[in-house]
């Protein structure tokens, strides 16, 4: 038995900086979630007892975020002990992966109602800190690429050089995204209040992204230093001009995401309303150094699956990693960027690694929406050489 996944909602916390001082560094990662996962059932109106699932995208499983957080969240929200909760790690792409793998259970007849979603608090644990100072590689992945990986931020650099990205087009791409987000009127519908406190321990309420420079200009952004010139990777790498900096780059965030999926039968039985379905997902792997244009194969497999063009989608989200990425990929495959990120992306909302496909599928609903497009495709990179992407049609 098979059956269309329907996508009835998404929602997300807003997204504040991650460190002592953002908005919701005083709230557990465990309760952020679970802030996210109440909001979306009491506004649909469901009972929670039907969730066959809340599947879980977190990166850094440690500390506060280890031990499954996915099922700990679950319970904090006051879903019945019944519903079970699974927690998974595709770095970046973490929460679309879940966002897939409840959609594909759906779509088997495996699962009727299930909670797709993500969290990550990066404030809180840090990245990188799962390593424990340990050698994470290995003699044999070692021995394969004998010249070791590198930061993300070089590959970022890489990717311009490939791609012919300059200095000025990662600038102008980089204002846009804050101008976009400052100007996204309809960005409240997603977000979720949290409850918390300041740095002197007053009661607030957070409902804005935190990261936007809604006064930023391209003077400002063309004005800064190059963040990741070394000259280790100088002479490793003569090809690359260096001109990635801290405002083309992702911001390192605090954030949780879900969104609230159903078969056929559950949409008729509940009366829900979609905003849309998912048609098709794909995953690929690619170049691990060149690590983050696996959006490339993972976006021409999805179209070739479903036998689409892009110019058959009318909206795109694909991750702001960082600014040569999106550029890229919209070179690639000839997409004017009108089409890309339509109110904004990580480079001004930030990127909560575990939680930001959720964020993703919450604009691409409304750019979708607001456009009347009949389809949507997501795309996310990821470390490791590795991307998703979905396929969303519009439900009219």
């Amino acid at each position: 038995m098979t059956s269309r996944a329907y996508i009835i909602d998404a929602v997300r916390s807003p997204f504040a900086r991650a460190r002592e001082d953002g908005a919701l560094h005083r709230v557990h990662p465990v309760d952020l979630y679970a802030t996210v996962l109440k909001a979306l059932v009491k506004r649909n109106d469901i009972d929670p007892a039907l969730l066959d699932d809340v599947v879980t995208g977190c990166v850094i499983q440690v500390a506060e975020q280890a031990a499954n957080i996915g099922r700990h969240a679950a319970l904090a929200a006051g879903l019945p002990e019944s519903v079970p909760g699974v927690t998974l790690d595709r770095k970046c792409g973490s929460s679309q992966q879940a966002l897939d793998f409840a959609a594909a259970s759906i779509a088997a007849g495996n699962y009727d109602l299930a909670i797709a979603g993500g969290v990550e608090m990066m404030g809180v644990v840090p990245m990188r800190v799962n390593r424990m100072g340990k050698d994470n590689e290995g003699p044999m992945l070692k021995a394969r690429y004998p010249e070791g990986f590198i930061r993300q931020g070089i590959s970022a650099e890489l990717i311009a050089a490939r791609w012919g990205v300059s200095r000025e087009e990662m600038d102008e791409f980089s204002l846009r995204s804050h101008q976009l987000a400052a100007a996204d009127e309809g960005v409240s519908r997603d977000i979720v209040p949290i409850e918390t406190t300041d740095l002197e321990g007053h009661s607030i309420t957070v409902t804005a992204d935190e990261g936007i420079r809604a006064n930023s200009t391209l003077a400002k952004l063309s004005s800064l230093k190059a963040a990741f010139e070394s000259p280790e990777m100088t002479e490793r790498y003569p090809e690359i001009n260096w001109s990635v900096t801290a405002a083309s780059s992702s911001q390192v965030t605090d954030g949780a995401s879900a969104v609230l999926l159903a078969s056929e039968h559950m949409v008729s039985r509940l009366n829900l309303k979609p905003r849309a379905s998912i048609m098709r997902s794909t995953v690929a792997g690619d170049d691990p150094i060149l690590m983050l244009m696996g959006i490339i194969p993972a976006t021409t497999k999805l179209l070739n699956k479903v036998g689409l063009s892009v110019g058959d989608i009318g909206a795109f989200e694909v991750n702001e990693a960082f600014a040569p990425v999106v550029l890229g990929w919209s070179k690639e495959f000839d997409v004017e960027l009108d089409q890309i990120n339509v109110f904004g992306g990580a480079i001004a909302l930030g990127h909560p690694v575990g939680a930001s496909g959720g964020r993703l599928t919450a604009n691409l609903l409304r750019a979708m929406e607001s456009r009347k497009c009949r389809y949507g495709i997501q795309t996310m990179c990821e470390s490791g050489g590795m991307a998703n992407a979905t396929l969303f049609e519009q439900v009219h």
